[in-house]
């Protein structure tokens, strides 16, 4: 490779697949940083632009740098960037926003209708070099090692659920065992939850979540949801529910666990449209909240504070490789039986 030219992943076809190729290191605005990446995360959204599936058809330009999770250290700054230095370590926001809207001219950043992503709409970080505007990065301290700071997009989507409701002294019900729902457990252990239980049909995902956070695993293929709250000693059921599976059952039975004006927080994107018993979330005068993202910045404050101050989540990195072997980690992942997979660029 030439001097100003770098190793990438890009959805060059419109096809299953990701490629290894050499692009030009991007040139940088005068408000942007030039990022050196040392580590970056397989995202379940990789996933679906890997599988090329209806929603990355419709979604991604091909051709394109894909991911968006992502830990490495400035070396470039544009001529206007202020508050940033050179060698400095970041993560960053992954969504980049307007500043037109009546949202973000409200200070809601998060929820501006405006929002690019990268890796998605525009170049990712699955590259040595990433362009990226300075508002959008997040200086890591240095008790935060990269790998972790690949990884706090989806902490961020955990944090940004968990933190939805209240949830000091509460039950919590925890739906998927993914990657970010066993952070979510993880985080509503560390703020002071007092049961927690996380569902899933996926034993390897079950055992991953009880090795990361202190919760009651239920494989609810096998056990009866009801058992383990009585087991408990919970009287009426869950005051907070955190959806994050995206299944039609795991909803269905979420909303019959709750307690009467239970609070749901659905991060979870179930398929196309799926039939909902509203009479039951009348009768139990539920809330349900959608999230999406991360609140930009609150929600990174939050959670590098949480590290900080001793939430753990190392553990649900089960797998690393070398960027260069990024069809094992892609294989990994697809299996179902992973936590997250870090790629190494270094």
């Amino acid at each position: 490779m030439g001097e100003n030219e770098m190793m990438v992943l890009a959805k060059s076809r419109p096809e299953e697949g990701l490629w290894r190729e050499t692009r030009p290191v991007p040139e940088i605005g005068p408000d942007d940083v030039l990022i050196r990446v040392n580590k970056t995360g397989i995202c379940g959204t990789d996933i679906h632009i890997w599988n090329w599936d209806e929603w990355a058809r419709r979604t991604v330009p091909v051709p394109l740098v894909t991911g968006h999770e992502f830990a490495g250290e400035i070396v470039e700054l544009g001529r206007d960037v202020e508050g940033l230095s050179l060698g400095q370590r970041v993560s960053g926001e992954g969504h980049l926003i307007g500043r037109t809207s009546r949202q973000s001219r409200a200070g809601k950043f998060h929820l501006d209708p405006e929002t690019r992503g990268i890796g998605v709409n525009e170049p990712g970080a699955f590259a040595e070099y990433l362009r990226l505007p300075a508002f959008n990065a997040v200086p890591l301290p240095d008790g935060i090692d990269d790998e972790i700071g690949a990884i706090l997009d989806p902490l961020g989507n955990a944090v940004h659920t968990a933190l939805s409701f209240d949830l000091i002294g509460e039950d919590v019900l925890v739906t998927g065992a993914g990657p970010i729902g066993i952070m979510a457990a993880a985080v509503a252990r560390h703020v002071g939850a007092r049961h927690v239980v996380v569902t899933d049909i996926n034993p390897d995902r079950l055992a991953l979540a009880e090795s990361v956070a202190d919760v009651v695993a239920v494989n609810v293929a096998e056990t009866d949801l009801r058992g383990v709250t009585e087991r408990l000693g919970m009287k009426q059921g869950f005051d907070v529910g955190l959806e994050m599976s995206g299944s039609q059952a795991a909803l269905d039975q979420m909303v019959e666990a709750m307690t009467m004006g239970g609070r749901i927080a659905l991060l979870g994107i179930p398929p196309g449209k799926s039939p909902v018993d509203w009479s039951r979330i009348v009768f139990k005068a539920i809330t349900l909240k959608g999230v999406y993202g991360r609140e930009i910045f609150e929600t990174w404050y939050k959670m590098i504070a949480m590290l900080e101050n001793g939430l753990d989540v190392r553990r649900v990195i089960t797998h690393r490789f070398s960027a260069r072997d990024f069809e094992q980690g892609f294989a990994a992942m697809r299996s179902g039986r992973t936590g997250k997979v870090v790629l190494d660029w270094r």
